[in-house]
């Protein structure tokens, strides 16, 4: 094998850190592949999730329990015919859906899966993944511009407005949790720094909670759980999300600022907000929730825990497999049931064999001798801790949907700047009191 590939196997540095333009571009493709699917299996989550909800039974044709849904309406998208308004700006009209999509994307680059997974650790961090995901919003207002119409204008102004309204309550919460960074100290109350300063690099900030021995959420209590709460209302209104879904408003703006865009152009726009949601959540995960840190890894530090931590990506897709195989039982018998039946069954047997195969790999990785296995096994377990916690914001985002009637305009603005702003100012300046009175 070239040195440039099997150079950088083990290494616990970045691609980016260790300049190894390769690695970083395969990281790259797996990133995009995997949050394109993960957007794919959220598409199709929701719909079902919202249909039990309300007492539906969602996508059930296309695929058993409609799980080739969202394939469907991929080809769909691709073949349906896109129109452009003739007295739109054609060149702005077709840019447009790329800046949200780009944005949305390279916030990527710094989000860290593990202590080495990711593309690259800049040392201004958190400050790029804020910037850029801030940047999606230009192409929220570009599209409700370039289409010429009124209803598309009014949905990008009003996504202009909510995003300066709830990204000075976002950014001040934020800054808590980097203050939090610079007090070495252990335990929810520790401060042991003298004049030493922060982090904003996003791998240094798990490394922090890490060495503190508590994730942000709880440091200070309460004061990191409000700044945790204002993040993540803060979160909702930046990505568009329901209850604060102003700029789409389908009551009052047809669609807001998509309305007059179709087809692969629309898609576009739904894979930005989706990507959008998963970036969020992920500097939500590693500003407060200890990034790909297992549950209690201090308290828990023997290395049986270690061994029965390693358990769970494998009993995860264990369960998910007996959940399929269970579908299958309770599949109806009649015989045009029967592709479906063996569809649903095929899928089981696919969950089941990742199932085996991560616990060969977390058993393998047991032994000493086996170091490239053993690290491969750690990098599974960090990616599975990370991504787990941000599928748990992911269905809070569909839960929030499902539960509360969409704010009028001028409640979202009276939430944003006289009640997220001001507590989240008072946050911010007791982290700052609390850690010189202690320290």
């Amino acid at each position: 094998m070239p040195n440039f590939i099997m150079s950088y196997l083990g290494s616990t540095l970045t691609p980016g850190e260790a300049g190894n333009q390769f690695w970083a571009l395969i990281y790259v493709l797996i990133i995009f592949t995997g949050v394109s699917v993960a957007v794919m299996a959220m598409n199709w989550l929701e719909r079902k999730a919202l249909a039990h909800f309300q007492i539906r039974l969602g996508p059930m044709r296309v695929g058993p329990h409609g799980l080739l849904q969202p394939i469907a309406d991929a080809i769909k998208l691709m073949l349906k015919e896109d129109i452009i308004p003739a007295e739109a700006d054609q060149l702005v009209f077709w840019v447009a859906p790329l800046i949200g999509l780009i944005a949305a994307f390279t916030a990527y680059i710094v989000i860290p899966f593990g202590p080495s997974q990711a593309v690259s650790d800049m040392n201004i961090g958190i400050l790029f993944m804020l910037g850029v995901s801030s940047l999606g919003v230009l192409g929220v207002v570009v599209a409700g511009w370039a289409s010429n119409s009124h209803y598309p204008l009014l949905g990008a102004l009003r996504s202009s407005a909510q995003m300066v309204s709830y990204e000075v309550a976002m950014g001040l919460a934020v800054v808590s949790a980097i203050l939090m960074t610079s007090l070495h100290g252990i335990g929810m109350y520790g401060v042991t720094g003298n004049g030493d300063t922060g982090t904003l690099s996003m791998i240094g900030i798990v490394q922090a909670q890490q060495e503190q021995g508590v994730w942000f959420i709880f440091k200070f209590f309460p004061l990191g759980l409000v700044a945790f709460v204002i993040f993540s209302i803060a979160m909702i209104a930046e990505t568009n999300r329901a209850p604060f879904d102003m700029a789409e408003a389908e009551s009052e703006l047809t669609a807001g600022y998509h309305t007059e865009y179709s087809g692969l152009r629309w898609s576009f726009f739904m894979l930005a907000e989706y990507a959008a949601m998963i970036a969020v959540s992920s500097i939500a995960v590693t500003l407060w929730l200890g990034g790909w840190m297992r549950p209690f890894p201090n308290l828990l530090s023997a290395p049986v825990w270690d061994v029965i931590f390693s358990l769970f990506p494998a009993l995860t897709f264990f369960g998910l497999a007996a959940i399929a195989v269970v579908g299958v039982v309770r599949m109806p018998a009649p015989s045009f049931f029967r592709i479906q039946r063996i569809g649903l069954a095929g899928f089981a047997a696919v969950l089941g064999s990742i199932a085996l195969l991560l616990l060969v790999i977390a058993l393998a990785g047991l032994s000493p001798e086996r170091h490239l296995v053993a690290s491969f096994r750690a990098s599974i377990d960090y990616i599975y801790w990370f991504v787990l916690k941000v599928a748990v914001f992911m269905y809070m985002f569909i839960w929030y949907r499902a539960t509360w009637p969409r704010y009028r305009f001028d409640q979202l603005m009276r939430v944003g700047w006289k009640v997220l702003l001001p507590i989240a100012l008072g946050v911010l300046i007791l982290t700052a009191i609390v850690g010189v009175i202690v320290s």
